[in-house]
């Protein structure tokens, strides 16, 4: 199977020419451009990422997919992810089925717990159902990518009698991903249900989730669902040169990880620490030499299908990150295949 080459984006808010930050709304802007741009450049898919902060601009992925959907016509358009735990999954259902039946088929959502928490209290749920919450949402939508009609007895959710949700997926099922960060009983969540599984790589080796891999082809096997695929994604750049991307991308990284860090009780990353994870980790980050041969060790390592790079990263400008999506679809991508061929 071809490795099919995605990128991922949550919005981040980022630094105009006299250093202020860019408006919300502008970079929402900014993403569909980049969205058409990967189109242009030969990318296969597009991830958004849900978040409600301040530092991320797109809260409703679903809502700026589908007007990526009017001004494109191949780019697979994907959720990066839907925190599936904090929303109703019927909502998550028609509002994806919409996406679909808009883009001609083109629709996948990508369910996780998501890495952040602030959804649960401005919706009103209680993270001391954290993990309830996130098993009984996802049962749930597994039955209603069945489609017809759905009978559902809920303890953190509704109860449904028969009921159907409109519109249903044309040429159904919905394609629906699992994310998982590094839980073993994520992984096998996702193989009970027959959902392909995403690895959100953040930091470290790509080889050090082989594991996961090997034990969601074994749960597979065992619970006798079909096989599935894997995806990864990591943070990347892609410059002229090494040296270019390096030095175009250190800062807005540090600025990122800092900030997400004060909350997660991170280190302030140094540039030891960088030279590091680029040298040993998961991030992509270099020529389109550099970062297609990472790429392609990654793919193999795994057995992937699909691999997204988190192209917006903190205050990295709109206009360095068209020029990595440009790079990585019309240099990166070709120069992939060939090594995977």
């Amino acid at each position: 199977m071809e490795l099919q080459l995605g990128i991922d984006t949550f919005g981040d808010v980022t630094l105009d020419p006299d250093g202020a930050p860019v408006s919300h709304a502008q970079v929402i802007r900014n993403v569909v451009d980049e969205a058409v741009l990967a189109e242009q450049s030969g990318v296969d898919v597009i991830g958004l990422g849900e978040h409600h902060r301040d530092d991320f601009a797109i809260s409703s992925p679903e809502t700026v997919l589908a007007g990526i959907a009017t001004r494109t016509e191949r780019l697979r358009l994907a959720s990066a992810v839907t925190v599936l735990s904090s929303d109703d999954p019927v909502r998550v259902f028609e509002r994806f089925s919409t996406l679909d039946a808009l883009s001609n088929g083109r629709a996948e959502v990508i369910v996780g717990r998501g890495s952040f928490t602030e959804s649960f209290p401005l919706f009103g749920f209680d993270l001391a159902n954290y993990q309830e919450l996130f098993e009984e949402k996802l049962a749930m939508f597994v039955e209603l990518r069945k489609q017809g009609p759905i009978s559902w007895e809920g303890e953190l959710t509704q109860t449904l009698r028969g009921i159907e949700v409109f519109p249903p997926v044309e040429n159904g099922p919905l394609t629906t991903w699992v994310a998982v960060g590094g839980s073993p009983e994520s992984v096998i969540r996702a193989a009970r249900h027959g959902l392909d599984l995403m690895l959100a790589i953040i930091g470290g080796s790509v080889e050090r989730f082989t594991p996961f891999v090997e034990l969601y082809h074994r749960a597979l096997d065992q619970l006798g669902q079909p096989q599935g695929r894997v995806g990864f994604h990591s943070f990347g750049h892609v410059a002229a040169t090494d040296s270019e991307a390096i030095e175009q991308y250190f800062g807005p990284y540090v600025s990122t990880m800092s900030r997400i860090g004060r909350d997660r009780g991170w280190r302030r990353p140094t540039r030891e620490s960088f030279r590091y994870e680029l040298d040993h980790g998961s991030m992509v980050v270099g020529s389109p030499e550099t970062v297609a041969r990472k790429i392609a060790a990654g793919a193999r390592a795994l057995g992937a299908s699909r691999f997204s790079m988190k192209v917006s990263t903190g205050p990295l400008s709109h206009e360095l990150v068209s020029n990595s999506i440009e790079l990585y679809g019309t240099k990166v991508g070709p120069l992939v295949r060939d090594m995977l061929s």
